[in-house]
């Protein structure tokens, strides 16, 4: 194994719903903290904070994305020689039962 697995078709969409739910939060946390009782300075520099770490984390998450697809575009396309088929048959490992086995 390779120790990389190839992005999903889905995996961007994914990352956008990461980075959409953190926008989210970056508007709902100060609410609630205002909500609370915090002052409106706070909760303002708790949104601008969130708001923050949740760009330095898209900016990753894209960069992430493009790393894997140019891994994934690198990457060779598997040989399909001669050892490397699959099939039926005894070539494939495992028990095999008769043949050689001593009878009592």
């Amino acid at each position: 194994m390779s120790g990389h697995r190839p992005p999903s078709p889905d995996s961007a969409d994914s990352a956008t719903d990461v980075v959409r739910w953190a926008a989210f939060s970056c508007v709902l946390v100060p609410v609630v903290l205002v909500g609370y009782g915090s002052s409106l300075a706070g909760a303002a520099g708790t949104a601008l904070g969130l708001a923050a770490v949740t760009a330095a984390c898209r900016v990753l998450l894209r960069q992430s994305e493009r790393g894997a697809a140019r891994l994934l575009a690198e990457e060779p396309a598997p040989h399909r020689g001669r050892r490397h088929r699959t099939g039926t048959g005894s070539h494939r490992g495992g028990r095999h039962t008769g043949g050689n086995s001593p009878v009592a």
